[in-house]
């Protein structure tokens, strides 16, 4: 349980090599909004073969549907056989581009794996299968602008039955991938007042994009307001019915987090660690001064105990264990422990630490999105009391 394998060694390595040769020397222009990352995140699928490994997963229980065995839901990962696999990807994306990392996840993760795992036949073919493959780009609409934390209680999106469809009203906002995406998750209430899931599509009469958001940190991943004027949906675009959806659809984003802090984590420290044994002052290196070993062991604390959440996060995945008071619990923990090291890591490094070219301030600025999307911590450690008072 604690030791990747061969093949996920060998992926994190390759990608880590894609990251340092492709993805880092596009971060500035990504960052300033000359470039968006969709294009560099499809050709990213097709250099390593994603496209053709989940697309074949995909396509697999699309059989499995039209044949009548249902089989339960599955994410994409768990269908194409190894969960930590996908952890390790986005772990790796993470150490160089959190923002990155994340568009990438809602695409893939909630978008198509909502998709995939929820819709019909029909649906998984003409939406989550292209999701899979990355040659569309998804997002996920829940949150609005009055509505944040009480996302179900303050929602304003209506759902509006006609004749044999539905007319979409409303708008959303803070939406990863808005500026680029090609499929819209939206979360509506319906005419009996409960969330009902729509796929919509970005040319749908009704659909615009607002401008990209200028963000403290997740730069590189571009996110906008999205409207609905009046968009009109055939019953095939409704996805489902109820919160429950919802709710798991919060569960899957919720347990991408800890992948994301690995990644930061695990560049602070490496990058600590290497400059505490180089950097000289008083005639010695650093690091045999006491007070930064104290850090060099927390920010190694920190790595360890993120990275066994991940461990038992794709455990749980594999295995279909449903815990949402450890997902809730550890996305609160590792989004902390994200922000704690990347300040730790600035510190160590001093006003070294400060600059751009180290790349550890962006970690730092980034990070602190982890403590805020997906839930606020504390919206995230109370969900995680109740469940376990039983006060749900």
């Amino acid at each position: 349980m604690f030791q990747l394998d061969e093949q996920t060694q060998m992926i994190a390595g390759v990608i880590r090599q894609w990251c340092n040769s492709t993805l880092t020397p596009k971060i500035p222009a990504l960052e300033a909004g000359t470039e968006m990352p969709f294009d560099l995140m499809k050709k990213m699928a097709k250099t390593f073969g994603f496209d053709a490994m989940l697309g074949g997963a995909v396509k697999k229980r699309i059989a499995k549907l039209k044949a009548g065995d249902a089989g339960g839901e599955e994410t994409i990962a768990k269908a194409a056989g190894n969960p930590m696999m996908m952890h390790v990807v986005v772990k790796e994306l993470s150490r160089v581009s959190p923002g990155f990392a994340m568009g990438f996840g809602v695409s893939l993760g909630l978008v198509g794996g909502a998709i995939s795992s929820k819709g019909t036949p029909d649906q998984i073919e003409r939406w989550g299968l292209p999701l899979a493959t990355l040659d569309m780009i998804g997002s996920w609409c829940l949150t609005e602008p009055g509505a944040g934390s009480d996302a179900f209680g303050s929602m304003r999106t209506t759902a509006t039955r006609d004749g044999s469809g539905y007319v979409l009203k409303g708008s959303k906002t803070f939406i990863t991938n808005g500026p680029g995406a090609d499929i819209f998750l939206v979360y509506a209430r319906g005419d009996d007042n409960n969330i009902a899931t729509f796929i919509v599509e970005r040319g749908m009469t009704g659909v615009s994009v607002g401008p990209p958001f200028k963000k403290m940190g997740m730069r590189d991943s571009p996110t906008s307001e999205v409207f609905f004027d009046d968009v009109r949906l055939g019953e095939e675009h409704l996805l489902g019915r109820g919160r429950g959806a919802v709710k798991d659809s919060l569960g899957s984003e919720r347990s991408g987090v800890p992948a994301m802090a690995w990644g930061i984590i695990e560049r602070c420290y490496d990058a600590s660690l290497a400059y505490v044994r180089e950097r000289k002052q008083f005639g010695q290196p650093i690091g045999e001064f006491q007070a930064v070993q104290l850090h060099i062991t927390d920010l190694f604390l920190k790595l360890r105990t993120v990275e066994n959440i991940v461990y038992r996060t794709a455990w749980m995945q594999q295995n279909g264990v449903k815990d949402m008071p450890f997902v809730n619990a550890s996305k609160a923990m590792s989004a902390q422990l994200a922000v704690d090291a990347a300040m730790t890591a600035i510190q160590i490094h001093g006003g070294y630490g400060y600059m751009e070219e180290l790349g550890i301030e962006k970690l730092a600025r980034d990070a602190k999105l982890l403590e805020l999307g997906a839930g606020t911590t504390d919206i995230n450690v109370l969900a995680a009391a109740r469940e376990l008072i039983g006060l749900q």
